[in-house]
């Protein structure tokens, strides 16, 4: 049967203009936090599960004010023997997968604050020279570079985290960016970290809607952590917007959201913002007992 080329074009077409809709739309991806139990696997297994796009190392909780900084990934290894140089090679294995890693800086329990501007350019070059791409006798997690910092400030002071955000980013360059991502608590703006998200430094936010009663999840109520999305996603220059959620009901006082919830009712609302990105957990050893990330990935 002889073809009619006319007709062939007028069905490609639409095909092709099809295909280049789906591969510019942005499809988003899944942030955990991993290193506060020894039992959630190593750095290698966690990024060979290909369910995690981004994975924030978790914590170095002591620094500034002319501390001795210090980490502490739980059951993982301990730092004051070098035993977490080890790390290196699930950071190198993560990266050669196309996942972006995360040294996250304070957490809900530790002794970190900055004391002044030049306290913040001080922790900055200490968190190059051991973390990023600078060079150290004694780096803790070893040789590999990570991809950059994320901030999980809850306590300590509310001042000069835009310094330490501009300092860290002055490092970055075309052929190694050092990405800056943040972890505020839900209630806009964040009481440490709003001044700093202004600067329009950060790459990616994963708010916290979780713990935080006025803008999360509530016994089948949308409605509060809806609003608080849209307050953020409109309120804030960053290159994508996470929402962090708890991976199980033990993983928070308060929050959980059902997967069934999350993906029928909440995702097909936020992911219409055009900078979502997808969807933070709290964390790696929740996630696992849970299956929470597998039940919602295809949905993100």
């Amino acid at each position: 049967m002889a073809r009619n080329p006319h007709l062939t074009l007028l069905l490609i077409f639409p095909l092709l203009f099809f295909m280049t809709q789906i591969k510019t739309s942005h499809a988003g991806g899944i942030a955990i936090y991993w290193g506060q139990n020894g039992n959630e696997g190593n750095l290698t297994s966690t990024c060979a599960t290909g369910k995690y796009s981004y994975v924030n190392i978790a914590f170095l909780n002591i620094f500034g004010s002319g501390q001795t900084p210090g980490i502490n990934l739980a059951g993982h290894c301990n730092p004051a023997n070098k035993g977490c140089t080890i790390v290196s090679q699930g950071i190198r294995y993560c990266q050669k997968r196309g996942v972006k890693l995360m040294l996250s800086i304070g957490g809900a329990v530790g002794n970190y604050t900055l004391a002044s501007r030049k306290d913040a350019k001080k922790v900055a070059k200490y968190l190059w020279k051991n973390f990023l791409g600078g060079k150290s006798s004694s780096r803790p997690l070893g040789h590999a570079i990570l991809d950059g910092i994320d901030f999980d400030i809850e306590l300590g002071s509310t001042k000069y985290w835009p310094d330490l955000a501009r300092y860290l980013k002055s490092y970055s360059k075309p052929r190694r960016k050092v990405y800056l991502t943040a972890a505020p608590q839900c209630p806009f703006p964040d009481s440490f970290l709003g001044d700093a998200l202004n600067t329009g430094l950060f790459d990616y936010v994963w708010v916290q809607f979780y713990n935080n009663p006025p803008c999360q999840y509530s016994s089948g109520n949308i409605t509060n952590l809806v609003s608080s999305w849209n307050r953020w996603s409109s309120s804030i220059k960053v290159g994508r917007l996470f929402l962090g959620l708890p991976a199980a009901p033990a993983a928070a006082g308060s929050g959980y959201v059902p997967p069934k919830v999350l993906t029928s009712r909440i995702l097909p609302v936020i992911r219409k913002s055009p900078i979502y990105g997808g969807v933070m957990l709290w964390s790696k050893y929740y996630d696992d007992q849970t299956g929470y990330s597998a039940t919602i990935i295809k949905s993100v």
